[in-house]
């Protein structure tokens, strides 16, 4: 199945499997905007439909940022009726629900949106310099759209609490020691970690990952017996 040509994503699946789309707005550092949202959702549908993918890498375009977070200009002009179709929730849920295993490649910032997007993702790898976190009651706002919910699960509830209600951005090192990235790699080498594991999982019966994603996920939200 081939991609569709989108103007502020890439994609590119190769012939291991591993499948990396790019945010692609260097020059606002990939801040999320509803068209680029509107493209990753469509390109996660029709990377899910294809029997050649194993894992599936995010990347931002340039150094600067992963996703710098929401776009400014658009969140001050959206109206109330927009914002009520919560349509960065259903970006984050569809990345946490594409069916094989998600990697954020994190070099600079993941703010706001921009960490949510990173929680949703199963792995998420991180170059030195980066900073994360949810700024977003700096703004008269919260983390609607995973970070309440997500970021709790992840770091636990009273790191969550102190990171929400603070609106603090931490450092790699500081997200890695509380759990909230995987690894911490030299600036520049973030990529290329996640695509060594990701040519990991690619090497393993597709199967048995996907049963495995699902059983994990599940389980989170259950008991034993039924996890």
């Amino acid at each position: 199945m081939s991609m569709p040509q989108f103007e502020f994503i890439r994609v590119e699946v190769d012939p291991s499997g591993v499948a990396l789309l790019t945010f692609d707005r260097a020059e606002v550092r990939n801040a999320m905007h509803l068209p680029m949202n509107l493209e990753i959702r469509s390109a996660l549908n029709k990377l899910s439909q294809r029997d050649d993918v194993r894992a599936l890498i995010f990347s931002g375009a340039g150094d600067k940022a992963f996703v710098s977070g929401a776009d400014i200009g658009e969140l001050r002009a959206r109206r109330g009726s927009v914002a009520l179709e919560a349509h960065n929730a259903k970006l984050c849920d569809a990345i946490e629900g594409f069916p094989y295993p998600t990697i954020a490649a994190i070099q600079g910032f993941a703010l706001g949106g921009g960490c949510e997007v990173a929680l949703a993702c199963d792995i998420r790898i991180a170059g030195a310099s980066s900073k994360l976190g949810q700024p977003e009651v700096t703004l008269g706002i919260i983390p609607a759209a995973g970070g309440t919910w997500r970021l709790p699960r992840i770091v636990g509830i009273a790191r969550a609490k102190e990171l929400i209600f603070t609106g603090a951005i931490i450092d790699a090192e500081e997200a890695a020691r509380i759990g909230l990235v995987n690894h911490v790699v030299p600036d520049g080498f973030a990529l290329s970690k996640a695509r060594e594991i990701a040519q990991s999982i690619a090497a393993n019966s597709a199967m048995a990952v996907r049963l495995a994603k699902v059983s994990i996920d599940a389980g989170r939200e259950s008991s034993q017996q039924t996890g």
